[in-house]
């Protein structure tokens, strides 16, 4: 349920296969710069957590519990509309669909959305906390999935598409 004066935040982690300067992530590596772009150029985009800014590198500096391939993508967006129009409609979904080349398949939940007063920037142990949460108790205000938002539509669209393929 969208709320007024909010915004939505969602973090997603991963684990890469390879280090990232390891060939066997480098298109993944490759096209960080160009997704990044279109998502910050999206509308309803408010905000992403970056590294250095070096090019080619994404937000892979932010590692998780010192593991340099575990990586983590944390974006605040002003509703999920516009979270699942850059994720479904650009061509962040045709990486979405390839993430098994790159990363390990993650046997808990490694997706979190949750509100956050607008203005407000989460950070990585933030985003952690509500993934944590998230896996301990299920979706409740505090953290969620695509299903706990009624007005989230394209994930299920895609969803049934790609299962069907």
């Amino acid at each position: 349920m969208e709320q007024s004066g909010q915004h939505l935040a969602q973090l997603n982690i991963g684990r890469l296969v390879a280090p990232v300067d390891d060939p066997r992530v480098a298109e993944f590596m490759g096209a960080l710069d160009l997704v990044n772009g279109i998502g910050k150029r999206s509308p309803g985009f408010v905000w992403m957590m970056e590294g250095s800014g070096a090019p080619g590198t994404g937000n892979t500096e932010n590692c998780i519990a010192g593991d340099p391939q575990f990586v983590a993508n944390l974006t605040v967006w002003q509703d999920v509309t516009s979270l699942e129009n850059f994720v479904w409609n650009t061509v962040h979904r045709q990486f979405y669909a390839r993430r098994a080349a790159w990363f390990e398949v993650m046997r808990d939940q490694h997706f979190v959305m949750w509100h956050i007063p607008a203005g407000h920037r989460p950070s990585l142990e933030e985003g952690l906390e509500r993934l944590s949460h998230l896996r301990d108790n299920g979706a409740s205000a505090q953290a969620f999935g695509w299903d706990w938002l009624s007005e989230a539509r394209l994930w299920k669209d895609w969803s049934c598409a790609h299962a069907a393929e």
